[in-house]
């Protein structure tokens, strides 16, 4: 069990400035918990390089000449679903982040952040926890306030399946739900089966955007 818990968290940097990658680096040089097994400026090598040995999390820069973070994260998610994208960048629009979350990744930080800040992303991300920087939250929020066009389908969820909704966007795993609403974890895990299911969504941060645009959050 130690021997779990002890495992480092395997890191891989994509940017096309090395500049950014080497601030990366030096900002997790003392930070034992994590392993960078890998890096490049070239998202395309990088896409090779990851196939060859995958790390838990990439970060990944948005705005890249040969492929964008959009393109490189859904490449890695058709082919690694459970591998965890934390995206940079230097902005966070309405529009780029809508873009990532439907491309599937799992937090969004921007280049700015500091150490504590890149620290609590990543370790979130490896217990599968979904991490959003202040300043994205507040543009993701504002999704709510967009005019939205008409769905060609209604997606019915049942009272349970929001209530479950709320408690993931709230970062209850799935023992805390069961304890929260007195039913079992494999209860809960067939509720989010189908809550995924139901919304077409394939990611924690894709569930909270739909809940947000849907107004369910």
């Amino acid at each position: 069990m130690s021997s779990v818990l002890n495992k480092k968290i395997k890191l891989y940097i994509v940017d096309d400035h090395q500049i950014m990658i080497d601030g990366i680096k030096a900002l997790l040089t003392n930070k034992p918990a994590f392993e960078i097994i890998g890096e490049n400026t070239n998202p395309i090598n990088a896409l090779e390089e990851i196939k060859k040995n995958t790390p838990d999390i990439v970060i990944s820069d948005i705005n890249m000449k040969e492929m964008s973070g959009i393109e490189l994260t859904k490449q890695l998610k058709e082919i690694f679903p459970d591998l965890k994208i934390l995206a940079l960048s230097m902005f966070g629009d309405k529009e780029t982040i809508s873009e990532m979350l439907e491309a599937g990744i799992n937090g969004y930080v921007l280049k700015n952040t500091g150490t504590d800040e890149l620290v609590t992303a990543l370790t979130k991300l490896s217990i599968n926890q979904p991490f959003f920087s202040d300043e994205v939250t507040t543009e993701m929020m504002r999704v709510i306030s967009t005019p939205k066009t008409p769905q060609k389908e209604i997606i019915h969820l049942t009272p349970r399946e929001i209530e479950i909704v709320k408690l993931i966007s709230e970062e209850y795993n799935n023992a805390k739900i069961g304890d929260k609403l007195f039913i079992s974890e494999r209860t809960v895990e067939t509720h989010r089966k189908n809550i995924f299911r139901k919304t077409n969504t394939k990611s924690v941060a894709g569930l909270i955007k739909f809940a947000i645009d849907q107004k369910i959050i």
